[in-house]
């Protein structure tokens, strides 16, 4: 019994021993000031979405202003290419009336937003065959957010199509959606560019350019209302 009660003679009655130490949890950034990792937890909703938007914004204005490179690169997310397909997908699609006559108002919806995407895989794809030093979702990130001139001339062609057509109006249509292809080619391989080894950069940006002609003719040919 001598051993065993040894075993707790360092212990006293109503003592088990001290506990101590910080219930800390370690950051990755600095000990203090702005170096220290943003903790999200706690931010409010309201905050989070409004930091989220502004986000967005400022990536808009990168590829309408393209003259930095690491913009759209350094944080990348899907919501702006999201909102442009979407937009792009429900202005081209049918009338009710040539959805009803015709039933191809959903088919042309389903079309475009499978052909942006699609579209925009293919076209990294590529790009990382041909050695790009990018990742698959940076690269999608750009050439969506690089819609964004496209989707304006989209906007702009459909509210002359309310008016009366002709020669003249269908010119100034092809005009703006040139200007659009132009715009969001030259956005693009302005992003993606030194992504490419010396020597195929060529070959990356035909697809590129293709890519956006073909979402180009398809608001050159949108006609009705």
């Amino acid at each position: 019994m001598t051993t065993f009660d040894s075993k707790y003679d360092m212990f006293p009655a109503g003592d088990v021993g001290v506990v101590e130490g910080e219930m800390n949890i370690p950051s990755q950034g600095g000990p203090s000031g702005e170096s220290m990792e943003f903790n999200t937890l706690d931010e409010p909703i309201k905050e989070t979405f409004m930091r989220d938007l502004r986000a967005v914004g400022n990536k808009f204005f990168h590829v309408l202003i393209p003259k930095e490179k690491t913009s759209l690169l350094k944080e990348w997310d899907l919501w702006g290419p999201l909102l442009l397909c979407t937009l792009m997908a429900t202005i081209l699609q049918g009338s009710t009336e040539r959805a009803d006559n015709s039933n191809d108002g959903g088919p042309e919806f389903a079309e475009v937003f499978v052909l942006v995407w699609i579209g925009a895989a293919v076209v990294t794809a590529n790009s990382k065959l041909l050695g790009g030093n990018i990742s698959f979702f940076q690269s999608v990130c750009v050439l969506g957010y690089c819609l964004f001139p496209i989707a304006l001339a989209l906007i702009i062609c459909r509210v002359i199509l309310f008016m009366t057509q002709n020669s003249f109006l269908f010119f100034l249509r092809l005009v703006i959606s040139m200007v659009g292809f132009i715009w969001a080619t030259f956005a693009a391989t302005k992003f993606l560019g030194d992504s490419q080894p010396e020597g195929k950069k060529a070959l990356a940006v035909y697809p590129i350019c293709l890519f956006y002609f073909i979402l180009s003719w398809l608001v050159v040919s949108h006609s009705n209302v």
